[in-house]
């Protein structure tokens, strides 16, 4: 299954950082009783507002506002900055191949994300430098599966979009990826991806097999 790659596309949340809302609301039940099952339920209902965060329609200052107004402000902005940015992990094994893949390959990270967690949460990995862009969705206008976002990796990248590897945990974004004419699998696991790696020849591990 061996072609000619020249770019690796990858998902950033619950694929290079693992994520998990719960750590927000327990962090929100720390300040007051109640106030994680109220960001919960209002986070669920209106997931539209989640979604026009991340295609960059509403500022920080507006989104922290609607959800603030939720929290009946007993949480400082600052504080609610951090809060809502506390849940991220870091995928330790598969940032240790970014280095080696670096050496053959364009990194291009291609992420719905949001101003607010972009400065609080993930921005300070460092691994982020391997990358030679970053794309994102409230920088875009656009959030995935819409074409319009994986346009933006191809106008970076400029080559042909079967050059384009494509990793994401999320099937919906994978097929969109393969609508494009990337080849794309949905991240399921480090093993798995290690495995899709070897099947198509990308080289993924250091000259000492490390």
């Amino acid at each position: 299954m061996k072609q000619g790659y020249s770019v690796i596309v990858f998902d950033l949340g619950n694929v290079l950082l693992p994520f998990d809302y719960k750590i927000i609301l327990r962090r929100l039940d720390g300040v007051g009783s109640g106030l994680g099952e109220k960001f919960a339920e209002f986070y669920k209902n209106n997931y539209d507002i989640h979604r026009r965060f991340e295609r960059g329609e509403l500022s920080s200052e507006e989104f922290s506002g609607i959800i603030l107004n939720v929290l009946e402000h007993k949480v400082p902005k600052e504080d609610f900055f951090d809060i809502y940015s506390s849940m991220f992990s870091v995928n330790e094994e598969l940032v240790a191949v970014l280095p080696a893949l670096k050496k053959n390959y364009k990194l291009v990270l291609l992420s719905n994300t949001n101003d607010i967690h972009r400065r609080y949460g993930w921005q300070r990995n460092e691994f982020l430098k391997l990358f030679d862009k970053l794309v994102l969705s409230h920088e875009v206008g656009a959030v995935k599966p819409e074409e319009k976002i994986y346009r933006a990796v191809e106008e970076f990248t400029g080559d042909a979009p079967e050059q384009h590897f494509y990793i994401d945990d999320i099937p919906e974004y994978v097929a969109g990826g393969k609508k494009m004419g990337w080849d794309a699998v949905q991240f399921v696991g480090n093993n798995e991806l290690f495995a899709d790696f070897e099947r198509r020849g990308i080289a993924f591990r250091d000259e000492s097999g490390g």
